[in-house]
C-alpha cells in the first residue's frame, strides 16, 4: 500500500472503535514519541496529528501490530469527540460502556491507597481505618434508601454515586479487585 498501514484506533476504556486512518513510518514514529495519534493524510499527502486544530487528540495507551504486521491497533483515550463531525466515533457509535470509567476510578483510589497524598479525602479514609470506611458505606447505603423513599431522582443519583465511591474505597482497603466482583456477578448470571 505504498508504505502505508491501516491504524485502527480503539477507545482504551470502552474498546469501541473510534476511527481508522493510515500511517507511514514517520507518522508511526511520531505517534510513539508524542504518545498522541499521528496519521498520514492520503488526500493532503502530509503528516497530521489527530486534534491538531480541534484539540480533540487521541492519547496513546498502547500500540500493537496484528499477526501479519500489516495493521496496527492503537488503544487511546480520546480528548473530546473523535470524528470531525463532532461525534464520539467515526462509526456513529455512542459511548455506552462506562465500566471503563469505574475501572479508572478504582485505579485512582488504589493509587491514593498506595501513595497516600496529603489533602486527599480518599487518603483520609484509608488513614482512618477499615471500621470508618465500612461505617461510611453503611451511612451512604441508608442515604440511598432515604433518597429512594423521598422520590428525588437527583438526590438519589448523588447518594448512589457516594455509595459506589465508598464501596470502591472499601474494596481497595480490603485488597479486593474489581475484576473479582465482576467475576462473581458473572457466575450469578443465568
Amino acid at each position: 500500500m505504498g508504505g502505508l498501514i491501516p491504524a485502527v484506533i480503539q477507545d482504551a476504556d470502552t474498546k469501541d472503535v473510534l476511527m481508522v486512518g493510515f500511517m507511514n513510518k514517520e507518522s508511526f514514529r511520531k505517534t510513539q514519541k508524542l504518545k498522541k495519534v499521528v496519521f498520514w493524510s492520503r488526500t493532503r499527502q502530509k503528516i497530521w496529528m489527530k486534534g491538531e486544530s480541534s484539540g480533540n487528540t487521541l492519547n496513546v495507551v498502547s500500540i500493537m501490530a496484528d499477526c501479519d504486521n500489516d495493521t496496527v491497533l492503537i488503544l487511546a483515550k480520546p480528548q473530546g469527540p473523535t470524528c470531525h463531525k463532532g461525534t464520539y466515533s467515526c462509526f456513529n457509535l455512542k459511548r455506552e460502556n462506562d465500566i471503563g470509567f469505574i475501572k479508572n476510578l478504582y485505579s485512582l483510589i488504589r493509587d491514593r491507597f498506595e501513595r497516600k497524598p496529603e489533602n486527599s479525602y480518599t487518603t483520609s479514609l484509608f488513614k482512618s481505618g477499615i471500621d470508618k470506611i465500612a461505617q461510611k458505606v453503611g451511612e451512604e447505603s441508608v442515604e440511598v434508601v432515604i433518597s429512594a423513599k423521598n422520590r428525588s431522582k437527583k438526590r438519589m443519583i448523588e447518594e448512589v454515586s457516594d455509595l459506589i465511591y465508598h464501596l470502591l474505597v472499601l474494596l481497595v482497603a480490603r485488597g479486593i479487585s474489581l475484576e473479582s466482583i465482576l467475576n462473581e456477578l458473572r457466575t450469578r448470571q443465568k
